[in-house]
């Protein structure tokens, strides 16, 4: 039975592969009216198609999908030294979308859902957005969450390894933190977002690199070994994948031997 409250789900797809859809998610999917997608322009078409599909497959009859552009991000003001600035300008710009198809698009009782890549908690602002969204208080809804399938773990198990080794933790940072963590061995490291190839830091001290790009997708790559040995496979081999897709999202894991990978 419905109320007059607007409920938003944020739901984890996973990676890229339709297969890592959970069934959490498939019966979120299926519960919900409204589907919000933000276009990120012609260059990741595929992404919006991957998801049409998981619609076409697993959504009720009879629900719809409203698109919306995704704001243009500063990336430039980042790489310029303000890239918390320019992230918290994003999600405004988001915020405002966001609320505008949330209020406009979703009637009250109505259930709206936003898919995210990968799980919803990390490296992804769909939370902090909707946040923003619900301190303004222009506009009411509830909001779960359904956890999926990251790229960190599509990362690991398309390698065959495991992410933490006996007794030691793991750290997952942003390629531009990458060089902070240098000279410390205390575990081993998963880097996402990275653009400017950070791993090249960590050469000539026997490092081992799992790097994959496009994880869950049918164009998939996956590249491991020496970092001093594979450094430039990968750099190759990642721009002639950025050429011919016009974009690129890798993930890789850097550690000191490939030994010991289970606990």
């Amino acid at each position: 039975m419905r109320d007059g409250t607007r409920h938003i789900a944020v739901i984890g797809i996973g990676s890229g592969d339709p297969d890592q859809l959970t069934l959490g998610a498939v019966k979120a999917m299926r519960r919900t009216d409204v589907f919000f997608v933000l276009e990120k322009g012609e260059e990741k078409s595929s992404l919006t198609g991957l998801r049409r599909a998981m619609l076409t497959e697993h959504a009720s009859p009879g629900h719809r999908v409203v698109d919306a552009e995704d704001p243009w991000r500063d990336r430039a003001q980042g790489a310029r030294g303000g890239y918390t600035d320019a992230v918290h300008d994003w999600r405004r710009r988001r915020a405002d979308v966001c609320e505008r198809l949330i209020r406009e698009e979703l009637a009250p009782g109505q259930r709206g859902a936003f898919l995210v890549w990968g799980d919803p908690s990390l490296y992804d602002s769909t939370l902090a957005v909707l946040e923003e969204i619900t301190a303004r208080g222009n506009v009411a809804f509830t909001c779960d969450v359904v956890p999926g399938v990251s790229s960190v773990s599509t990362l690991a198990a398309h390698h065959r390894v495991g992410l933490n080794r006996v007794g030691r933790p793991i750290h997952i940072t942003p390629g531009r933190r990458l060089a902070e963590t240098v000279g410390n061995d205390d575990g081993d490291i998963v880097v996402m977002l990275d653009a400017h190839e950070s791993f090249r830091q960590f050469a000539g001290g026997g490092t081992w690199i799992y790097w994959g790009a496009y994880l869950g997708t049918p164009d998939e790559i996956l590249i491991s070994g020496p970092l001093d040995e594979v450094a430039d496979d990968i750099s190759r081999t990642r721009a002639a994948a950025r050429a011919e897709h016009g974009w690129i999202m890798d993930t890789y894991l850097l550690r000191t031997s490939p030994d010991d990978t289970a606990g």
